[in-house]
């Protein structure tokens, strides 16, 4: 079956569609089921055909100006809703920061993101929204990361969020990344502006897994042409360490680097880098 890649929001996350049959193309307003009810989403890839054993839902029609106009008053509306959103919180004394609401095309839903220290109980709030609306409401805690995705901003690299200009998923990142690539744990270094780790240090995480192979830890003793030596320092992407001999100099060693099948087939994308 050919699918389409749909998002609902402007570098946003990526959903698959079946065309049903539909003639579409790259850039189409399309309107799509979804299991919130029906959305209105902009086609942002032609995947063609696509038999990965999942069940996608369908494309239920191209959007024409009737629905942009409808897409429209949705997204004004959804701006009222969360000012008044954040109006209620404050006066039932909720500890809430709301970043973003929308409506499903058909307006069968309201959903609200919001961004809170602790969990809160917003069962009163839901209801009062409930009943201002007249559908169903739903509120959803998001965490920092998410709010830096929204607002955006410039890294310390001097360019666009990477989350809020082309990444779809927010991957989760550990400090285990930043052992990995052998990082100052600093975290004026390290942490992005959402204060979380830098979503980029996953980006070569896979390499330097692989670059670290046959290559020894800064303090380990090894011998080096039949003399006593300490690995004083390790540089990985360059596959070579120094050491310090017994008799007190120093000498660099290089390691060829010894593919697996994985590194072979990216070999020479991999070294491009460097």
């Amino acid at each position: 079956m050919k699918c389409v890649g749909v998002e609902f929001k402007s570098g946003g996350k990526q959903y698959t569609f079946f065309d049903n049959d539909i003639e579409i193309n790259q850039e189409d307003y399309v309107i799509v089921e979804t299991e919130r009810g029906q959305q209105f989403g902009k086609v942002c890839v032609l995947l063609g055909e696509l038999n990965d054993g999942k069940e996608h839902t369908k494309v239920i029609q191209i959007a024409k100006n009737k629905e942009i106009k409808q897409n429209e008053i949705n997204i004004k509306d959804a701006k009222k809703a969360l000012e008044k959103a954040q109006e209620l919180a404050e006066k039932l004394s909720l500890e809430m920061k709301f970043l973003d609401a929308y409506f499903t095309f058909d307006r069968k839903q309201l959903v609200f993101q919001f961004l809170a220290d602790n969990r809160v109980d917003f069962r009163e709030l839901a209801k009062s929204l409930a009943a201002i609306y007249k559908t169903r409401i739903e509120l959803r805690q998001v965490g920092v990361r998410d709010k830096a995705k929204e607002i955006s901003g410039i890294g310390q690299c001097g360019r666009k969020l990477c989350c809020s200009s082309f990444l779809n998923d927010l991957d989760s990142v550990g400090i285990a990344q930043v052992k990995n690539q052998n990082l100052s744990l600093n975290p004026s270094k390290i942490n992005g502006l959402c204060g979380r780790l830098l979503c980029c240090l996953k980006y070569e995480d896979e390499l330097y897994t692989e670059f670290r192979k046959d290559l020894p830890e800064v303090g380990d003793k090894i011998k080096h042409e039949k003399e006593d030596a300490t690995v004083i320092s390790v540089d990985i992407p360059n596959r070579k360490y120094t050491i310090l001999t017994e008799s007190g100099t120093k000498e660099e060693v290089v390691v060829p680097l010894k593919c697996s099948g994985k590194c072979g087939k990216n070999r020479s994308k991999w070294f491009s880098i460097f």
